[in-house]
């Protein structure tokens, strides 16, 4: 392995939840092993982003109830096209040269998973998307 390679991997977060397992399919485990820790990693990156993209569609998301904004973040990222694939060049890009050789061959399922994961962890951190009062 590169220096690049190495340094990408220390700087990644364990998950100890992401159980890696002898009978887990080739996706799960690329999921568990480099997705899940890239995506923890690039959280913090991944809200402003979010949040950056609230802002440029007029804010509507603030006016919306809870339930609203939990379907409009899962919308605006299975339906804005560039907005997804900015979102999964956040997290390609910190690959592994090798992880993204194994990524490509079969990116559209990985693909869906990270999308999915991003989901759930933009959802689950809702209480971070609140209009922020202008003094």
């Amino acid at each position: 392995m590169n220096d690049r390679s190495n340094d990408l991997l220390k700087v990644r977060p364990e998950i100890p939840s992401a159980k890696v397992t002898p009978n887990m399919s080739s996706d799960e485990r690329f999921q568990n092993q480099t997705i899940r820790p890239v995506i923890k990693l690039q959280n913090s990156l991944l809200i402003e982003v979010f949040r950056n993209y609230v802002n440029k569609h007029k804010g509507e998301f603030y006016d919306l109830t809870i339930e609203q904004k939990l379907l409009f973040i899962e919308r605006s990222i299975q339906r804005d096209v560039k907005f997804r694939n900015s979102l999964k060049g956040i997290i390609i890009g910190q690959f592994t040269v090798e992880e993204y050789l194994r990524y490509i061959e079969n990116s559209s399922a990985l693909n869906k998973r990270m999308m999915n994961l991003v989901i759930s962890r933009l959802q689950d951190q809702i209480q971070l998307f609140e209009r922020i009062a202008v003094a």
